[in-house]
């Protein structure tokens, strides 16, 4: 897990940043997000014109479809056509679905079949924290959504410009080691100060910029609230349950949370057993119903 959290850690220095754009390749925000966040953020957004940029996108049109119909969204009766899926996904999740897929399609340079696993997990761990975050009090389900769909979106940036990335995930798999850790020995920077980076470029909330940044510090959840606020660290908490549940469910190893942040998440959150049990039950539901 990452070291302690100090006073020279809690803002990036010019130095960092300039090591991260050194070292790693961040993709410009495209065009089509920059207009459609232009519409988005207007007072009274014309849901048509966002609908019209949308459908231009026939891959991006039929992703917006099956995200309304998905059991975070779904209401009923189905959404048949873009115009109805963005009535009902809503301003925020438009934005976080135009960005999730333009970020997608900028992973060129590796294997189709790596960037659809990884973009598979992301769904999944975005569907869980959606659901739990629906659960708790004051907590908005797209953003925990939006925040579990990009918390781990530099990864792929790191496995385009590290060949060895595959490696050092084997090897700290076998040492036992988090991916953090692994990463921090192996690289020049990390994924959570890359990621920050990204969000912060492509014009993402600054909560979740600093909410990525914060998610694998070892002392997070003792933080003080002026070095990461609360909405942060609740994006962070549900997050780190959803993702160790995907984990469970999907039977692959944890490599990211760890015990000791489980734990403390569901203490976060107040979950007990039977909350938990409950959790894990809508969650498997949910998984089993997105594959079909």
């Amino acid at each position: 897990m990452s070291s302690k959290t100090t006073s020279t850690t809690l803002e990036l220095s010019q130095q960092d940043m300039d090591k991260v754009f050194s070292t790693i390749d961040i993709p410009a925000c495209p065009s089509m997000v920059t207009e459609v966040l232009a519409e988005a953020q207007k007072d009274d957004p014309d849901m048509n014109r966002l609908a019209k940029v949308i459908s231009s996108d026939v891959g991006m049109a039929a992703i917006a479809i099956k995200l309304a119909n998905s059991p975070l969204f779904r209401t009923g009766v189905p959404a048949s056509n873009v115009s109805k899926a963005l009535a009902r996904l809503g301003t925020r999740n438009i934005v976080s679905l135009v960005m999730a897929i333009a970020l997608r399609n900028s992973m060129s340079g590796l294997p189709a079949p790596l960037v659809e696993k990884f973009w598979s997990r992301a769904s999944a761990v975005a569907t869980a924290a959606g659901m739990i975050g629906r659960r708790q009090h004051g907590m908005a389900p797209d953003a925990a959504y939006t925040f579990a769909l990009f918390h781990d979106a530099a990864i792929p940036l790191m496995m385009r410009r590290f060949p060895n990335y595959a490696e050092v995930v084997d090897a700290s798999r076998q040492r036992g080691l988090l991916l953090i850790d692994a990463e921090a020995e192996f690289f020049p920077c990390t994924h959570p100060i890359i990621g920050s980076l990204l969000v912060r470029n492509w014009g993402l909330p600054s909560v979740l910029g600093m909410a990525i940044r914060f998610h694998h510090e070892e002392d997070l959840y003792d933080l003080p609230e002026e070095t990461l606020p609360a909405a942060a660290l609740s994006l962070i908490a549900v997050t780190h349950i959803a993702e160790h549940l995907a984990n469970e469910m999907l039977g692959e190893e944890d490599l990211e949370v760890g015990s000791v942040h489980y734990e403390r998440a569901l203490a976060h959150f107040g979950i007990g057993e039977l909350e938990l049990a409950d959790i894990r039950e809508d969650l498997e539901i949910a998984l089993n119903d997105a594959k079909n």
